[in-house]
């Protein structure tokens, strides 16, 4: 076999699997993008919200909530033209480039979004929730408190 048919062969069975990969990545950041059910509730069951904190994180939460469907949307649209490029054109070109940089836009996007989401609801907090809340941030995000 040739060194252009070697790299080829490489290069056809390495893009499918690299793509599988990114895929199954993506889908799993989808899932874990949403606020932990345990953080949530804490925050409405636990904390003993009065109800202008109800009224405030119930603000908050409808502006993320839309923001959030924002980014998987871009994020759904990049995939499918990852895998346009994978399965129409068979190729690795300019624009699979581009989906992947979109994709990757979106989902720093989230992630951005999401940690300041978290921030704005706990600025909503009392000095007790504050310290109740922060307990569930970590170790919702497996992070040993300070």
């Amino acid at each position: 076999m040739t060194p252009s048919r070697i790299s080829f062969l490489f290069i056809a069975l390495t893009l499918p699997v690299a793509m599988i990969g990114g895929w199954a990545g993506v889908s799993y950041g989808l899932r874990q993008s949403r606020s932990p059910p345990q953080l949530d509730s804490v925050l409405h069951s636990e904390l003993h919200l009065s109800s202008a904190q109800r009224d405030q994180l119930a603000t908050l939460e409808a502006e993320f909530a839309a923001e959030r469907t924002q980014y998987e949307s871009q994020m759904r649209i990049a995939n499918r033209d990852i895998a346009s490029a994978i399965t129409v054109r068979h190729q690795y070109d300019n624009e699979t480039q581009s989906a992947i940089d979109r994709l990757h836009r979106a989902m720093i996007g989230l992630q951005q979004a999401t940690v300041k989401h978290v921030i704005a609801m706990r600025a909503v907090l009392s000095g007790d929730q504050v310290a109740q809340f922060d307990r569930t941030v970590n170790q919702a995000l497996a992070v040993t408190p300070p």
